[in-house]
This record gives structure tokens, C-alpha cells and sequence, in this order.
């Protein structure tokens, strides 16, 4: 071999790694670069509700991060279960996701009959908020100084009150339904297309009260257009210190909160979905996303994939005891 050949061969072995980098990083590049358009989040209520309160400022954030946009696609309707439909049935080419809540591990229960399944046509990605349930009323429909008077009003007048919600078969419909059973009252309930109407109404006094999340009704909280009587669960919110807890007003199993989370069409690309779940979890911990979740009550549970399929099995599992002993049902 002369020292040409020997060159040329050392050339040769030169080009081939060089080549083999470059293949490398274009399969890194490809892997890793998703989203190269807009993505579409379909949130199946109507703004101004609880999803929303999550869904926009991750939207803003996951936007800025990714520099491409998260599109906020409002299918309100049927407690939710029709934007969920519409999800279930969107192209799983990586570029559609869905944030549904608690509401969605309900419905089976509640519904004869729906055009998906969650289960079954829909992939589970991130939990990215979970909010205490809260009873807000209107002071100037309910003149009730404490969760103790209300009661007591509530217990001499059935039926007097009614409550509104998102929609039959929303947690903030079964909340009500739950403290009934828990309280032994009645109280009308008043279904609506979404929380953000229903709390609008409240608002207005055409309802006279709500189990809502407390994302959705924080602000109106501080603003004194409504008034929390109780938070539900074994601790107060740190958001809201000084409204009781239903532990401590002698409901220790009345439980109930709103959570939201990310889903995928069954059948999208594992690596879209990995990204999206990148994405979305560094949007969460932002700190303008963190200022949001910590005004709202929530906590921001990072349940990924596996853990996330287990939680909304326990979800599915409680609802549908609690469906059945409260005998709520929907066409």
C-alpha cells in the first residue's frame, strides 16, 4: 500500500464517520422535531369555565417555549362529552390534543349511551392540574354568613335553592348530588353548557349557588361577586385560608376535585406524544404558569402516561359508585 492509498483510505474512513454523524443527528433532528406547526387543542367546554382557566395559560406558555402555537378549539356541550367526541375522532397525526377533566370519568356512568370511548379511543397523557371542589354562593340570593347557617337554612327549606353546573353528569352536577346524600337536603340543580355559563348566572343571581372548581371561580371569589362557604377535602386551600374545609364541618367524606388533563387520539405518534408530554410539563412549571395554578388553588400532580391510565381507572372506579348510590341518570 503507498502512502497515497494509505491517504486516500484514511479519507474514506474520514467521510464515512462524518456521514454517519450526520445521519445521526438528522434522525435526532427528526425525532425531536415536533411540533412544525400549530398544534390544536380541542377543550370541550366554553371559555370562560374551569378548563379554560388551565387550558389558556398553558396554551401561552407552551406557545412561547415551542414557537409554535397551541390553538384553543372550544367544544362545549353534553358535559363535555361532545368536544371528547370530537376528539376521539380527530386524525391521530400528532397535531390534535385533547384536555379533559374530571367530567370525562363520569359520563360513562351517566350517559346511556356515547360516541366514543375514553378508554378505548383516547391515549392518556399528562395530569396537569387538580383543584378542590368549592360551594360558592350568591350573597345576595343566599344571605348565609357561614357554611353552618346555610345548612340549616337549606335542611328548613327543600327546594328553595337551586344549584347550577356545566351540565348533567359534570363533577360540579355529581358534587351537588353528592352533598344532598351527604347532608340528607334537596337543592334543584340547573344544568348549563359549561361552567363558565353556568357561573355567569351565578353571577347574575339567575342561580343561587355552585359546586364549582375553584379554578374557575377564584377570581369572583376575591372580587366578592361570590361567596365560598366550604372547600372540599381534609385541608383548606392555601389560596383561600380562611374558608373551612368539609372535613372539619363534619363532611369528612365528601371529597370531590376538579381535575383536568391531556389526552391524545388512540393511534397518534409515540414520538409526537412524548414531546407533547415534554412540552406541556415545562409549560406547567414555568414560572408564569406556576403564578396561575398557586391563584387558583391548584396543584399542577405530574402524572405521566402508565400513572395517569392508573389514576383515571381509580376516577372511573369511584364515580360509578357514586352515580349509582345518587340514582342520577341522562338520556
Amino acid at each position: 500500500m503507498t502512502v497515497f492509498d494509505l491517504h486516500m483510505d484514511r479519507r474514506g474512513v474520514l467521510k464515512l464517520a462524518t456521514s454517519a454523524a450526520a445521519l445521526a443527528s438528522g434522525a435526532v433532528q427528526s425525532q425531536s422535531s415536533w411540533p412544525t406547526k400549530p398544534v390544536t387543542m380541542i377543550v370541550p367546554f366554553p371559555a370562560g369555565g374551569g378548563t379554560d382557566a388551565f387550558a389558556r395559560p398553558l396554551s401561552a406558555q407552551f406557545s412561547r417555549l415551542t414557537g409554535k402555537q397551541l390553538i384553543i378549539d372550544n367544544r362545549g356541550g353534553a358535559g363535555g362529552t361532545l368536544g371528547a367526541g370530537v376528539a376521539a375522532k380527530s386524525a391521530p397525526d400528532g397535531y390534535t390534543l385533547f384536555m379533559g377533566a374530571v367530567h370525562h370519568t363520569i359520563a360513562p356512568f351517566m350517559y346511556a349511551k356515547l360516541d366514543y370511548d375514553l378508554e378505548r379511543d383516547l391515549t392518556p397523557l399528562i395530569l396537569v392540574a387538580n383543584v378542590p371542589q368549592v360551594l360558592v354562593v350568591n350573597p345576595k340570593k343566599v344571605d348565609a354568613a357561614d357554611f353552618k347557617t346555610f345548612l340549616e337554612f337549606v335542611k328548613k327549606n327543600p327546594a328553595r335553592l337551586n344549584y347550577g353546573s356545566a351540565g348533567g353528569g359534570t363533577s360540579h352536577h355529581l358534587a351537588g348530588e353528592l352533598f344532598k346524600l351527604q347532608t340528607k337536603t334537596f337543592i334543584t340543580h340547573i344544568p348549563y353548557r359549561g361552567a363558565g355559563p353556568a357561573l355567569q348566572d351565578l353571577i347574575a343571581g339567575n342561580v343561587d349557588m355552585m359546586f364549582d372548581g375553584l379554578g374557575s371561580s377564584a377570581t369572583h371569589i376575591k372580587s366578592g361577586r361570590v361567596k365560598a362557604l366550604m372547600v372540599s377535602g381534609n385541608k383548606r386551600s392555601p389560596a383561600f385560608p380562611d374558608v373551612p374545609c368539609s372535613a372539619e364541618l363534619g363532611l369528612p367524606d365528601y371529597t370531590v376535585s376538579t381535575w383536568y388533563g391531556v389526552w391524545a387520539p388512540k393511534g397518534s405518534p409515540a414520538e409526537a406524544q412524548a414531546r407533547a408530554v415534554e412540552e406541556i410539563r415545562k409549560a406547567c412549571q414555568t414560572d408564569e404558569a406556576k403564578a396561575v395554578w398557586a391563584g387558583q388553588g391548584a396543584e399542577f400532580p405530574n402524572l405521566t402516561g402508565a400513572q395517569f391510565d392508573a389514576f383515571i381507572k381509580v376516577e372511573l372506579k369511584k364515580w360509578s359508585q357514586v352515580v349509582k348510590a345518587s340514582g342520577a341518570k341522562l338520556d
